[in-house]
């Protein structure tokens, strides 16, 4: 008996030193590591330069689908800001081609970009509160940082993987739709959205619905793609979308910056399961 307890102390004796060095030297170099790959995620998000070459640099991207050839056009992105916009459209019924372009005092706010660099600026700085000097005392405090660091990168990469949702009258009133010279025509409606690592554009064309007309009118919901058929109503106006076109194009850094969320995301992780791992030896206390 006497034996068994001795193993039992020894065995506890070495775990805690096991676990004294895991939050000792193991957190603060997963720490070092996830801050460097969120530094580099970061610097993806290009943000203007404040040195003497000026503004940030410029990226043009042409503008594809495998389906149609109705929409082509190329879109210029600087940072989370499309400057420029240069599109045209090749009408379905007569192949008349519209062309429109960004005004050139405009320029159109990624909102999604915006708010996932936020993020990562957020969990940079959770990670920067915790440096080499910080002695972390339990686990719990660790899992609690951790848990912290996971919801802004979860947060950050959502923003880019999961468009909103918006019903027609919400894309009809949204601002994108006056960035254009000439002004678009009634029967369109524009939306930019990013989705995972395209940046993408939809064009849709309208037809009005006339009062005496015997369809049953249903407003669409939210949607991020409306398909042809969904209806509306915009002023005194009842519509229905007759045609969709969309086209996108791949930005290679947002790419890049999903894929730092994804590994930083299983840093995290992996840490915390070393941590719980204790939690089976000591449940009886705060590990």
């Amino acid at each position: 008996m006497a034996t068994v307890m001795a193993a039992t102390a020894a065995e506890r004796a070495v775990l805690e030193e096991e676990f004294r060095w895991l939050l000792h030297d193991e957190v603060h170099a997963v720490l070092r590591q996830l801050q460097d790959i969120l530094k580099e995620a970061s610097l993806r998000f290009t943000l203007p330069g404040s040195g003497t070459e000026g503004s940030m640099k410029q990226e043009n991207f042409i503008l594809g689908s495998c389906g149609t050839d109705q929409v082509k056009g190329v879109l210029t992105l600087q940072g989370d800001a499309l400057s420029q916009a240069d599109v045209n459209l090749k009408m379905p019924r007569n192949n008349q081609l519209l062309h429109f372009a960004f005004r050139e005092d405009k320029q159109w706010k990624l909102q999604q970009i915006q708010d996932a660099r936020n993020h990562v600026s957020q969990a940079i700085y959770l990670l920067a509160n915790r440096d080499e000097s910080y002695q972390f005392r339990t686990g719990a405090e660790v899992l609690k940082l951790m848990d912290a660091v996971m919801l802004q990168l979860t947060r950050a990469r959502n923003r880019l993987t999961t468009p909103a949702t918006l019903t027609l009258s919400e894309i009809a009133a949204s601002g994108l739709t006056r960035m254009f010279a000439p002004a678009l025509p009634s029967d369109l409606l524009v939306n930019v959205y990013i989705n995972l690592n395209k940046l993408c554009l939809t064009v849709y064309q309208l037809h009005a619905l006339q009062p005496n007309s015997t369809k049953n009118f249903r407003p669409a919901g939210g949607a991020v793609l409306h398909s042809p058929g969904a209806m509306f109503e915009w002023g005194s106006q009842r519509l229905e979308v007759s045609h969709v076109h969309k086209v996108e194009c791949v930005i290679p850094w947002l790419n890049d910056a999903l894929v730092f969320f994804t590994v930083s995301l299983q840093l995290c992780q992996q840490l915390k399961d070393k941590i719980s791992v204790f939690s089976s030896y000591w449940s009886y206390r705060p590990f």
